[in-house]
């Protein structure tokens, strides 16, 4: 036995064992990743500010932490890479003092972001789909070919909770709802990690709340807003998901950039909430303490702030984790106990992961399917739960028989307008023009032929997403003029840094449908032929103008590679519209930021002359049948510490068979600070045939009311308690109400904070 082998005896002490034996430069080669890209391949921001000085050979001296989107750079073999994968992975254990084979990630936010791979619905789609059953299915098959090709930790869920629409990060979001926001984040944990792969959260925190809705801004959200809206659905994958990693987010609030901020990482990740995994930089995050929040003097200080803090590892490479914060150490700044901590968790979660014992003596995969039926199964029913119908004069569904329909639109018959930012064919594909996306993306023009085979489809794209002309409009009002309906497609590019109209630097300060789009659907309502629009955004556009004058509005967020299908299965009728809003309806920019958990005050009133009221409520969404909700019951009082358990019936009284959300809300009546006018307290998918009912029992632990009192101590307060369910948070279709009795009760990390639904025979 050499001096670097253990005995069966020390092998869980494996990770601090090592760290003893490790040098200072072995030490933070362990705390960084290392990414090949070339000229051209600027996929994270400010990237061009870096460059790479040394080759993979060099890099792995001393060992690797991590080995940065190996597959998700460029468009790569994934059999070929997976080989050079192997190789490189051999090499540290083979050739490196210490044998430690490298950590790999991938970004995987609408599946693995490789050439080839299954892209699913974006997160926003999810939030629409209210399923976490299916985010947990299709979390489990993206994870299944992760971890065939030898990758170890994915780069998701985003856990942002939507606060203002105009930010260009939404389509990467589930939620306007921490609770919603909290459990489809949870259940995409649940299955990424159950095929072996780390689930990173992000951004943790505030990162949505950004100043009018920009990237990067500072935040100015106020402790309560922290406590009570952002920091709870991380609370939940933690405590409830057992989620692996973390990453810090760029953002400051209240002038302290998150990134070297312990408060946060170490005070509430790791004091409060007992996380013992590994905090990862958001790309160059670390660096950006100097180059942008201008905190430290350098990248060495830099360094020095985020481990301090609580940062583990600096993603994508090691800009300041390494020279710098060697030269750092070296001059008494920074205290290298902070490094040893860091490295002890990377060992740690290597040995979890199994890279401890790796050898890569194997063979990688000759073969792998990255789309096969199963992730194609789950594409299509969730592009399919989360179309959302907005409205509805009776147009929808199309008519059966010969007709003919004008396909307009600059999303009719284009396949990236399927994709949300973070998906391979806009995130990647765009810096490689010619190739192509490698999967079956059939677009909605394509899908709708397909669907009505027996119609005459006529297409006109009428105009670009992002351009101011015009010259396709006479075509695009010829082909309404002479159709029986006008399927017009609109909304939104996903794309990087100001190239897309959606997507991560792509903010708005309007809301208005991007160029000219609006002036081509006014164009085509001209014309009198019925208009059913469908929106193919990233984010919720005002288009409260085209509710009552279109003869139907459709709502699809980025759905995916089978987007298309779902999309054309709602309109011919073979599928029944189930999707719910999970994001309000704006109807100007000027009411931003608004999220319907406001107080009485945040609504509209008598002391001001404008509206803040949404277009259309969080949690709409109409169906081809109708549903309706009776005799809500709940037992009077529940103690503070407590469950309520409130029942409610459920009838499918159209006449076919359709799915609704059961959405129960509550108020909290009498605070000791102002509390929300509607609060989402559980929800259940239920599928019902037509006539037939059934009864959904809704279990409420009473945390789902807790909020951060005067002391910022989270309680639950003994009071009245008005519960509704309806088909949104601003109809009370059926009441009751409770009163919680008994003491405060202080929440603590033992408490619950999902609630249970189970559908009972009515």
């Amino acid at each position: 036995m050499t001096d670097l082998q253990l005995s069966p005896d020390h092998v869980a002490d494996r990770p601090r064992l090592l760290l003893e034996r490790m040098t200072l430069e072995e030490k933070l080669a362990q705390l960084v990743g290392f990414w090949e890209k070339g000229d051209g391949e600027t996929v994270a921001p400010l990237q061009g500010e870096f460059t790479v000085e040394q080759g993979l050979d060099t890099a792995t001296l001393h060992g690797l932490g991590h080995l940065t989107r190996v597959y998700g750079t460029r468009p790569v073999d994934a059999v070929e890479r997976a080989r050079t994968l192997w190789e490189q992975q051999r090499k540290l254990v083979r050739e490196t003092r210490l044998g430690i084979p490298a950590l790999v990630h991938e970004e995987c936010l609408t599946g693995l972001s490789a050439w080839r791979a299954a892209t699913f619905p974006t997160p926003l789609a999810w939030g629409a789909s209210f399923d976490p059953e299916l985010v947990t299915e299709m979390g489990a098959v993206i994870g299944g070919s992760m971890r065939q090709l030898g990758i170890h930790q994915g780069l998701a869920p985003v856990l942002d909770v939507i606060r203002d629409p105009r930010w260009g990060r939404v389509d990467e979001c589930i939620a306007e709802d921490p609770y919603v926001v909290g459990t489809l984040g949870t259940s995409y944990v649940r299955g990424l990690q159950s095929a072996g792969v780390h689930a990173t959260l992000k951004h943790f925190v505030g990162y949505s709340a950004s100043q009018s809705g920009r990237n990067f801004a500072p935040v100015h959200a106020g402790p309560r807003e922290v406590e009570d809206v952002l920091l709870v659905p991380f609370e939940m994958a933690l405590l409830d998901g057992q989620a692996a990693s973390v990453m810090s987010s760029y953002n400051e609030i209240d002038g302290v950039p998150v990134a070297a901020d312990p408060r946060f990482i170490t005070g509430v990740l790791r004091d409060r909430w007992g996380f013992e995994g590994p905090v990862v930089a958001d790309y160059f995050g670390v660096a950006f303490l100097q180059i942008l929040h201008g905190i430290a003097s350098d990248l060495g200080e830099a360094a020095g702030l985020a481990l301090a803090a609580g940062v583990d590892i600096e993603l994508p490479t090691g800009d300041a984790f390494l020279s710098p914060l060697a030269d750092a150490i070296r001059a008494g700044k920074v205290d290298e106990a902070l490094v040893d901590r860091a490295v002890l968790r990377a060992l740690t979660q290597k040995q979890q992961l199994g890279l401890l014992d790796a050898t890569f003596d194997d063979e990688p995969p000759t073969e792998v399917d990255l789309d096969g039926p199963e992730h194609r199964r789950i594409a299509a029913r969730l592009a399919e739960e989360s179309v959302v119908l907005l409205s509805n004069d009776g147009t929808l569904p199309l008519a059966a028989g010969p007709s003919t329909i004008a396909v307009i639109g600059p999303n009719a018959d284009r396949e990236a307008a399927l994709f949300g930012c973070y998906s391979f064919v806009n995130h990647v594909l765009a810096h490689h023009p010619g190739v192509d996306s490698g999967i079956d993306v059939p677009t909605v023009r394509q899908a709708l032929a397909a669907e009505l085979s027996g119609a005459e489809l006529v297409f006109a794209p009428g105009c670009a997403v992002d351009d101011d002309d015009r010259s396709g409009f006479d075509a695009a009002v010829a082909a309404a003029t002479d159709a029986e309906v006008a399927v017009l497609v609109v909304g939104d590019h996903a794309g990087l840094f100001g190239r897309g109209t959606v997507g991560e630097g792509c903010d708005r300060d309007d809301l208005e449908l991007p160029g000219v789009q609006r002036e081509l659907v006014e164009a085509v309502l001209a014309t009198g032929t019925p208009v059913v629009l469908v929106l193919l955004t990233g984010r919720p556009y005002a288009v409260d103008w085209a509710l009552d004058r279109c003869a139907a509005v459709v709502q699809a967020f980025f759905p995916g590679e089978e987007g298309g299908t779902a999309i054309a299965g709602v309109l011919s009728g073979r599928v029944n519209p189930s999707g719910r809003l999970p994001v309000s309806m704006p109807r100007s920019a000027g009411a931003q930021p608004f999220s319907y958990l406001h107080p009485q005050l945040g609504g509209d009133g008598d002391v001001t002359n404008l509206r803040s009221t949404p277009a259309l409520p969080f949690g709409h969404g109409l169906s081809y049948t109708t549903f309706t909700h009776t005799d809500l019951t709940a037992a009077p009082e529940v103690p503070s510490d407590g469950e309520v358990v409130a029942r409610v019936t459920v009838t499918n009284t159209g006449e076919r068979a359709g799915a609704d959300v059961v959405q129960l809300y509550g108020r909290d009546v009498v605070g000791s600070v102002t509390r929300p006018v509607a609060q989402l307290l559980a929800y259940r998918r239920v599928h019902l045939e037509p006539g037939q009912s059934a009864v959904v029992e809704l279990t409420v632990p009473t945390t789902r009311l807790a909020f951060a009192d005067r002391d910022l101590a989270r309680v639950v307060e003994p009071g009245r308690v008005e519960l509704w369910v309806g088909p949104s948070c601003s109809t009370r279709e059926t009441e009751a109400a409770v009163t919680v009795v008994g003491d405060v009760h202080h929440v603590t990390t033992a408490d619950a904070r999902w609630s249970r639904a189970e559908v009972l025979p009515a």
